[in-house]
């Protein structure tokens, strides 16, 4: 099979696997619409709102019960260091830049914007840099595009007011801007005991028809990514749990009040359809 999964310490033990061809994508996000719109692999990490988008646009993959990365993302609201302190409910009526409004980490931030801060998905303007993976969907009107070349470059050049941008972002373009939200990490956790469960970002997705005509490979596979992700911290890992489904269905719910999907979720079926790796 071809297999594209990141580069993370839980998965780089597999791509020694023989039989198999792992296909590597940088950055990563660039094979998730390879993926959903020309079907190119047989497996693929993918994040967690295109998958929800590509489902919901009767792209033909499944999920497979694994989380390879996720983590709160209060801290993935930024601001220039030396810009006015403003707080995340002086956001309504502002413009905010994201890398594309479809990005996962997107999805987690206007979901507690909306949550803790009253601030809904069109009450601001979100400038990207980036269209959607998922060639069918539209954008809301509130969605504008941008010329500039990173969501930091917005930030620098005054076009928004904050930014969001995923962990490995604020390493890399965003080094050096600080968290929109005071002391962001135990917000975080305050969500994550509210809820039950930790924001999953990306999982992974196996073609129908790879499932259909060599159903015993996938599940080779899935061991294999069971296996490597035993004893990862939260939300990390593989099998169905309350947890993982606790997550999708927030996820789900967020996704559907900032019009990223047009129809209603349903993870009982999504369940169903990966109940052949549950425990």
């Amino acid at each position: 099979m071809r297999i594209v999964l990141g580069d993370h310490p839980h998965t780089r033990v597999l791509k020694n696997l023989p039989g198999h061809e792992f296909v590597e994508v940088k950055p990563l996000y660039s094979a998730f619409a390879r993926m959903v719109r020309a079907l190119e692999f047989d497996v693929c990490e993918m994040a967690l709102a295109t998958y929800l988008q590509a489902r919901d646009n009767g792209v033909p993959v499944t999920l497979l019960p694994v989380v390879t990365i996720g983590g709160t993302h209060h801290r993935s609201l930024t601001r220039l260091p030396d810009a006015p302190a403003i707080t995340p409910g002086d956001l309504r009526g502002s413009r905010v830049g994201v890398r594309s409004y479809s990005q996962t980490t997107g999805l987690w931030v206007r979901g507690l914007l909306r949550e803790e801060y009253g601030v809904d998905a069109a009450d601001v303007t979100w400038v990207t840099t980036e269209e959607p993976h998922v060639a069918q969907y539209t954008e809301p009107p509130y969605v504008e595009r941008s010329a500039a070349e990173t969501v930091a470059d917005l930030l620098k050049a005054g076009d928004v007011a904050a930014a969001v941008l995923g962990p490995r972002a604020i390493g890399g373009q965003g080094r050096g801007l600080v968290p929109l939200i005071e002391d962001a990490e135990a917000a975080g956790r305050a969500w994550a005991e509210r809820h039950g469960t930790v924001p999953v970002n990306h999982v992974v997705v196996v073609r129908n028809t790879v499932l259909d005509e060599a159903p015993e490979a996938v599940d080779a596979i899935y061991a294999e990514l069971k296996a490597a992700t035993a004893g990862a911290e939260a939300p990390v890992g593989a099998g169905w749990s309350e947890p993982l489904a606790k997550a999708l269905e927030i996820g789900a719910r967020y996704a559907a009040e900032q019009e990223l999907v047009r129809t209603r979720v349903d993870v009982a079926e999504i369940e169903r359809r990966a109940a052949r790796w549950s425990e």
